[in-house]
């Protein structure tokens, strides 16, 4: 099997943390270590907790909420400015679900330009045996072994992954909204349930994406010797082609249960905190648009 390989750089094998991200990341390993092996979800917090300690789960989180904040400032305001220019010109000012699904892959862009550092280095720092004690650690290492590339080197799969993800997920919440809220007024439990059950769609539809995202982040050691890879594995193809090399139809949902359950209350709460500012902010400009 012929694959583009970028030479000289060492990979690492796979060592996570306790957030579901970083139990989703572990699951999501293609030969793991004999001691990082998880039946399930709840498995592998007991071991990771009692092996590594209370607070292993959180490495690497400190690097995604520096990131968090200025991604998703961008992601929500290019999906509102999308969504409505989108909409008004497919269907004349109502809504439409295509233009929903456009808006969140166009907000996509900008996030994961924001984001895919923040990601690389989170999963180098959570996987089993780590070489890395900190984000600074991580970054001068990554940098100075395998070039600044090596923060992007996913960038393109991440889209790959992300803007049908995005899709899904906005078409879902805004189909989710018209049922169960057709007024379109600020209800935070409505809000909640919509973006429960878009996120467990976009999540579960999207799994075998997020697996080859995975392995192109974490470059795992086991799994590149044993096709014997000495290099970095790179490109989405490459990565779709070694992961059913090593586990077949069902290596493209591993993890997929850690995904869906760490995504539900992630978008839940991400739209119920954007709908109630939304809701807030909108309110104070009618204030002071009315008349004295």
């Amino acid at each position: 099997m012929e694959l583009e390989l970028i030479e000289g750089a060492h990979p690492h094998s796979p060592q996570f943390g306790f957030e579901p991200g970083s139990l989703q990341t572990r699951m999501q390993s293609l030969q793991p270590d004999p001691k990082a092996q998880y039946r399930s979800v709840f498995e592998a917090l007991r071991k990771i907790v009692q092996t590594e300690g209370f607070w292993r789960p959180l490495r690497g989180i400190n690097v995604t909420v520096v990131g968090a904040g200025p991604a998703h400032a961008l992601y929500f305001a290019c999906y509102e400015k999308m969504k409505r220019t989108l909409s008004d010109i497919i269907h004349h000012g109502g809504n439409s679900h295509l233009a929903n699904g456009m808006a969140g892959s166009m907000a996509t862009l900008l996030h994961d330009g924001v984001m895919n550092p923040a990601e690389v280095v989170k999963q180098r720092m959570q996987m089993y045996n780590s070489p890395y004690k900190t984000v600074k650690e991580c970054i001068r290492t990554v940098h100075r072994t395998e070039g600044l590339s090596a923060f992007y080197r996913s960038y393109t799969t991440q889209l790959t992954m992300n803007v049908p993800f995005q899709a899904i997920h906005f078409i879902t919440y805004e189909f989710m909204q018209e049922q169960i809220n057709p007024q379109r007024q600020y209800n935070p439990l409505t809000h909640i349930v919509s973006g429960a059950v878009a996120g467990a769609v976009a999540a579960a539809a999207t799994t075998p994406l997020d697996v080859c995202k995975t392995l192109l982040n974490t470059q795992e050691n086991m799994v590149l010797s044993s096709i014997n890879i000495s290099g970095h594995l790179s490109g989405m193809a490459n990565a779709f082609r070694t992961v059913y090399q090593l586990g077949g139809i069902a290596g493209y949902f591993k993890g997929v249960q850690a995904r869906v359950i760490y995504q539900m209350p992630s978008t839940a709460i991400a739209w119920s905190v954007y709908e109630f500012f939304k809701y807030v902010l909108t309110k104070r400009e009618l204030k002071k648009g009315s008349p004295c």
